[in-house]
């Protein structure tokens, strides 16, 4: 199960009566978590060997110079990453781990990602190559913006990277601090702003922080785990099935709906019909399932199956 564009496949397993179904890649680790898991689930727990503590892979982003670097110092309590006002210092990824009450935080500071047409030295170029790969890699991005300079059209490309890979993400809004006491802005409408230019991150929560005095930075901690767990959150079928009782939909009959995978969160819905949902409707049906179970932070996939039809191939 190397790419998600096969994990709807597991739903057919259902039909044989098997109750459990996990999609996984041995080669790449895809999956493995959740199946040991679940096979390792009633184990008794040894005194002398506690299971060790949770992991979140978390990649910061962003343009170049819009505070990524001290954002990962102010994160960590040290200056481990080069800070500098020159844009483009970060030319590595630069690795760090918190432990805040049990879980370890990764930190990836990435370098700021620039549009193609200005990267023209081959270490910038693939500096933006390793940027995109620490995206895949990453279980929560973090998208850094400068409330200065406002919105720039490579904010938006950039957050698309993340949205468009499926990775749950939180909108970052850094130098706060400058622009609350220069322009006297209020958070309502610079946020305002962000779900304006920004429509299709609507699950997004937003951060105002000042990496460079530390304000707002803690509030980080616990959003990050909370849509990781949101990103990681499993829904039976029964539930599901609950849900789509008291759904009014008008489009067509759903019979049921299946969870297909998470990070980002899958849907298999079954109706009576094909093809597609209208993208109207498919979002509608998003919109009712973040309302009835939560996911925060995260994008959700919603696949339409007519039932009995055949797949092809």
């Amino acid at each position: 199960m190397d790419t998600s564009k096969n994990e709807s496949l597991t739903t057919d397993f259902y039909s044989l009566g098997i109750k459990d179904v996990f999609p996984v890649s041995s080669e790449h680790g895809i999956g493995m978590d959740a199946l040991l898991d679940h096979v390792t689930e009633g184990f008794p727990e040894g005194e002398e060997a506690p299971e060790p503590a949770n992991t979140i892979k978390v990649a910061i982003i962003g343009r170049p110079n819009v505070g990524k670097s001290t954002l990962l110092n102010a994160l960590i309590g040290e200056e481990r990453s080069i800070v500098s006002p020159i844009a483009g210092t970060t030319r590595d990824a630069v690795d760090e781990t918190v432990e805040r009450n049990g879980i370890n935080f990764v930190f990836v500071d990435t370098a700021g990602i620039r549009r193609k047409g200005k990267t023209k030295l081959m270490a910038e170029k693939l500096s933006v190559v390793m940027a995109r790969r620490h995206i895949r890699l990453a279980d929560i991005v973090l998208v850094v913006m400068d409330a200065g300079e406002g919105f720039v059209g490579l904010d938006a490309t950039i957050a698309g990277y993340a949205h468009e890979g499926g990775r749950a993400l939180i909108i970052v809004v850094n130098k706060w601090d400058e622009v609350q006491g220069q322009k006297g802005q209020k958070k309502n409408e610079f946020e305002e702003q962000i779900r304006d230019r920004f429509k299709f991150l609507e699950y997004a929560p937003v951060v105002f922080l000042s990496a460079k005095t530390g304000a707002g930075v803690d509030r980080l901690f616990p959003l990050i785990r909370e849509v990781y767990e949101a990103a990681t959150r499993r829904i039976s079928t029964g539930e599901l099935n609950r849900f789509v009782e008291h759904l009014r939909f008008e489009e067509r009959k759903i019979y049921y709906i299946t969870q297909a995978s998470i990070r980002p969160p899958e849907f298999i819905v079954f109706t009576d019909k094909g093809p597609a949902l209208h993208f109207s409707h498919e979002r509608y049906l998003m919109n009712q399932i973040r309302k009835q179970f939560g996911f925060q932070g995260t994008p959700i996939v919603v696949t339409t199956r007519a039932k009995g039809s055949k797949r092809k191939g």
